[in-house]
């Protein structure tokens, strides 16, 4: 257990071309994608992950093709329709990342929900993080910061100590470990606050192939691997 990272965030990439490498349109790629989803979140669950964020659509994203835009909003609102009583039942506790008001008003109101039903659970933090860029949460961190700061609430002289606090969902920790599919090597505008001292793993697996004994692989470098943050190795083998 002390081996384990506290948090780990995925970039789920992959989707559209494990779809094209079968002759199939883009968005069975995405609902294949789902059931990675699902047998991640209870893996890292049962592995005794305490927060898991799940980078699922990003500001970005908006820039697709409509067809693919409400093909996505559609599965991800059969996904809490079908999912959240699991959600409730394994004690896993959702939580929701990015400017959620670009969402159409159902999804937002069936998140809502959600996150109101798991809101006291207590295992899994399952951050799903939609319609989400790591600058434009910084952005809205400032922004906050910066009212506040203008009403007499705060100093500047606080920025160092406090300025996290005003990030989205702030009682999530820093990524310990981000894990990338698909074969791309970068970070793509995710979590760039919270992944300042991240472990990266990348693999050339696609989404919806990533199965449990992958996700181990990664815990297991990640184990292996020495955090120094910023130390030097006689310090850290104190």
């Amino acid at each position: 257990m002390e081996s384990l990272p506290r948090h780990v965030a995925i970039i789920m990439d992959g989707n559209g071309r494990w779809a094209k490498r079968r002759g199939l349109p883009r968005i069975f790629g995405h609902r294949e994608g789902v059931k990675a989803v699902k047998r991640i979140v209870k893996h890292a669950a049962e592995c005794g992950i305490k927060h898991l964020s799940l980078f699922a659509f990003s500001t970005e994203n908006w820039l697709r093709p409509a067809e693919e835009i409400n093909a996505l909003m559609k599965i991800l609102s059969e996904f809490i329709d079908k999912e959240l009583n699991n959600i409730i039942n394994e004690n896993i506790k959702l939580t929701v990342s990015g400017r959620t008001d670009m969402l159409p008003a159902n999804v937002v109101a069936k998140l809502d929900n959600a996150l109101h039903l798991s809101g006291s659970n207590t295992g899994l933090n399952l951050n799903l993080c939609l319609s989400y860029g790591g600058r434009h949460e910084i952005i809205d961190a400032a922004v906050k910061f910066a009212r506040d700061y203008s009403n007499n609430k705060l100093q500047l002289e606080d920025a160092d100590k406090i300025f996290e606090n005003y990030l989205y969902n702030p009682d999530i920790p820093d990524v310990d470990l981000l894990i990338r599919t698909s074969g791309e090597k970068r970070i793509s505008n995710f979590m760039l606050w919270r992944l300042a001292y991240a472990e990266l793993y990348f693999t050339q697996t696609l989404w919806p192939g990533f199965f449990e004994d992958e996700f181990d692989l990664a815990l297991e470098e990640y184990a292996a691997r020495i955090r120094r943050f910023g130390k030097t190795d006689e310090q850290i083998h104190k």
